[in-house]
């Protein structure tokens, strides 16, 4: 597993909690299963790249913030 992958679980996990929402909140925002989520931010599933901006319009930040290319 790349470091670029490992930090975008990381983060996803991270802003749920940093937002006060559950794995369910954010899987039904999303439209997914929240077991799909839970496999996501767990790293056990492959994530459509299409989602990928829906997360981060989700938790307001940008697309290389969710791959550790900035900070903010």
């Amino acid at each position: 597993m790349t470091i670029m992958k490992l930090i975008l679980f990381d983060r996803l996990k991270a802003l749920r909690i940093e937002k006060g929402l559950t794995q369910q909140q954010v899987a039904d925002a999303l439209g997914l299963n929240s077991v799909t989520y839970l496999r996501y931010e767990k790293g056990q599933r492959q994530m459509p790249l299409e989602l990928l901006p829906m997360i981060a319009d989700l938790f307001d930040v940008s697309l290389d913030y969710l791959f550790g290319r900035t900070d903010f």
